[in-house]
């Protein structure tokens, strides 16, 4: 299990836009190397994005579905990678002065990533979990000064 957390300087509602963009999962999911289709109910509880990761001729097409849609304080989802299998991955906002502190926990659910312990998990998800954070940061805090609308 990896757990990270980063301040935004960004209000939640404005990291919930992000999320709430399907097509732009790419730009913030470190791996995700484009999305093929974003379903019309994303971003409710059900909804997936059919996607893509790995480099390309390597590519592997998986989806990701929201299990749990609580803005502005809290996403939880289902990502899928097979072979390797399925994780976890919620984010909690709590805002604080002058933006947001989001706490992001992913754990292998299934699959062989599953059977890794989760001390190991850490190790190999904690620095590419840190890199996420911080591209979702730059996108909320974007939608802050209006540079991406």
């Amino acid at each position: 299990m990896s757990i990270e957390e980063r301040f935004i300087d960004a209000s939640p509602d404005d990291v919930f836009r992000v999320f709430g963009d399907g097509w732009s999962y790419p730009s913030w999911v470190v791996g995700a190397s484009r999305v093929r289709a974003v379903e019309r109910a994303w971003p409710e509880a059900g909804a997936k994005i059919s996607h893509s990761f790995g480099v390309w001729p390597a590519v592997i097409d998986d989806t990701t579905s929201i299990v749990e849609w609580e803005p502005p304080r809290r996403v939880v989802l289902i990502a899928r990678g097979w072979p390797m299998g399925e994780a976890r991955v919620a984010f909690a906002l709590k805002p604080v002065s002058g933006g947001t502190h989001v706490t992001m926990t992913e754990d292998a659910v299934s699959g062989p990533g599953a059977l890794v312990p989760r001390a190991i998990q850490a190790l190999l998800l904690g620095p590419r979990n840190r890199e996420t954070l911080r591209r979702l940061g730059w996108l909320a805090e974007g939608y802050r000064e209006g540079t991406t609308d």
